[in-house]
């Protein structure tokens, strides 16, 4: 999950329960903001001449300006389908003329959201010579999408049982997966839903390069979109401009290893706001973190068979409290929202928790939602790998998951199988990473990071050839919006003037 979900949580979450801290950013007008940009009219790829020539038209939405960009559903049948991407730009306040790409990650975060959220946090100088601009990849937010099911029935999918305790169980979690994939496929137009892979986004991303009249990407990706960032470096060495890339993934993992670092990683976000909660008045977990969280376990697994009410007619299951725990994990403001919802189930009302479901996915009030996040997910992550581990695999590796996490330990194993019966082929599985040849990127992971554990940053650094590892030491996940005053000097300087920290630069908190 991207930090844009995190100031979602803040802004939505506490609004709805009412907590004191009200964030106030201001943003400062100048007069001549940047014209929109021209393509560099380079010589486009074999095959792809219509999609590097194409002309863009911008209009204004809201406080920014947008376009819409055409690119193959297929690079390697380039005269067939075309989808569209949905771009917003926040023109350079100065009148500069470079571009500066975010992307939030998830997969399935919008990057549109995220531009919107992130530019006011780069510093005025930054703002005056870039362009903060968001491209939702192919299957994503208001680019074509990937359509699976509606909304009633996605809400029920949600809620479905993630720890299947027997082989009946089992057989209608296997099925419940399959007939998800099935639906992907089947709703999403032109072939899309078998063509989200990272590989594929990556390229389009060249594609917007070009047409945003910039000869180097400059990019700020957070969690998956240093996936997305690092996979376009290996992919176009020589093309790599500024890159940062904050909260790395580790791509090279398969789906079962993957799992148990998120398990690893959120287990232990979760005991340091156990040792938090118990210190202060009131905290529902008792006086001892570890009595605690054996508690909170407890209370997970009842509600596999005892779900709770929540003053609605939708209860809080198993699979629901999973997620309203989960997101409050990855920022440590968040934790008093964790310790309300806590209190609250413990006393058999699990409201707060399933709205903290809710906004996990970004759904409304009227039961629709803001995004595709939690539908295109599991597509491009089926599409990334080859290896599908089936329920049976995932057994296997149980005990290790127990192991290291016995509040999300199962919930994850299981999902480590949600691609054994996926119906489309890897047809364009991630690539080794390697960006021999580029400029210097920035690669940073955060300490006790739950969804991006911190050993995945060196890994990517070192597997880039060129990259250059900053560590924040720390809770939450990733750096930057951390508002940590090291890691903030560090990504404005780079921006602004080229100039790339020591690698292995450590930031304390402040």
């Amino acid at each position: 999950m991207s930090p844009r979900r995190v100031v979602t949580i803040l802004v939505a979450v506490m609004a709805v329960l009412v907590l004191a801290t009200v964030a106030v950013v201001v943003a400062v007008t100048r007069d001549d903001p940047a014209p929109p940009p021209k393509a560099t009219g380079e010589k486009a790829p074999d095959g792809l001449a219509r999609f590097y020539d194409q002309e863009l038209t911008w209009t204004d939405c809201g406080d920014a300006e947008c376009t819409w960009i055409t690119v193959p559903v297929d690079y390697e049948e380039p005269e067939g389908d075309t989808v569209r991407l949905r771009a917003v730009r926040h023109p350079a306040q100065g009148g500069g003329s470079k571009v500066l790409f975010v992307n939030p990650g998830g997969p399935g975060g919008s990057a549109i959201d995220f531009a919107g959220t992130i530019e006011s946090r780069f510093d005025g100088d930054v703002r005056d010579e870039y362009s903060v601009v968001g491209v939702d990849p192919r299957g994503v937010g208001r680019s074509t999408p990937v359509e699976c099911l509606g909304d009633a029935a996605f809400d029920r999918f949600v809620a479905d049982d993630p720890t299947p305790d027997d082989a009946a169980e089992r057989r209608a979690f296997a099925a419940s997966n399959a007939a998800f994939g099935k639906k992907c496929l089947a709703n999403t137009p032109r072939g899309l839903a078998a063509h989200v892979s990272t590989e594929e986004a990556a390229r389009d991303m060249d594609v917007a390069r070009a047409l945003l009249g910039q000869q180097k990407l400059d990019w700020f990706g957070a969690s998956y979109g240093t996936q997305l960032g690092a996979t376009y470096a290996t992919l176009f060495p020589q093309k790599v401009g500024r890159m940062i890339l904050d909260g790395a993934t580790d791509p090279s993992q398969g789906p079962i290893d993957s799992a148990l670092g998120q398990a690893e990683g959120f287990q232990s976000a979760l005991e340091a706001y156990a040792k938090d909660c118990v210190q202060r008045e009131g905290c529902p977990l008792g006086s001892d973190p570890e009595a605690g969280l054996s508690k909170l376990s407890d209370l997970t697994d009842s509600l596999d068979d005892r779900p709770l009410a929540t003053g609605t007619d939708r209860q809080l299951t198993e699979g629901r409290a999973f997620y309203g725990i989960a997101v409050t994990l990855y920022d440590q403001q968040t934790w008093p929202v964790l310790t309300q919802a806590l209190t609250a189930a413990f006393r058999g009302d699990g409201s707060i928790l399933l709205r903290l479901n809710d906004a996990y996915f970004d759904r409304k009030p009227d039961g629709s939602y803001d995004g595709n996040i939690g539908q295109v997910i599991n597509a491009v992550s089926c599409l990334d790998t080859k290896d599908r581990p089936s329920i049976a695999d995932v057994q296997r590796a149980m005990p290790r998951f127990e192991k290291v996490s016995p509040v999300f330990g199962r919930t994850l194993a299981f999902g480590a199988a949600s691609c054994a019966q996926w119906p489309a082929p890897a047809a364009h599985p991630q690539p080794a990473l390697d960006a021999t040849g580029s400029a210097p990127i920035i690669v940073m992971g955060t300490t006790n990071d739950p969804a991006t554990p911190y050993r995945y940053a060196p890994k990517m650094a070192q597997a880039l050839r060129t990259g250059v590892l900053v560590t924040r030491e720390g809770e939450g996940h990733t750096a930057f919006t951390s508002g940590n005053r090291c890691i903030v000097d560090i990504v404005n300087r780079f921006y602004v003037d080229g100039a790339v920290p020591k690698d292995g630069t450590t930031c304390k908190p402040d």
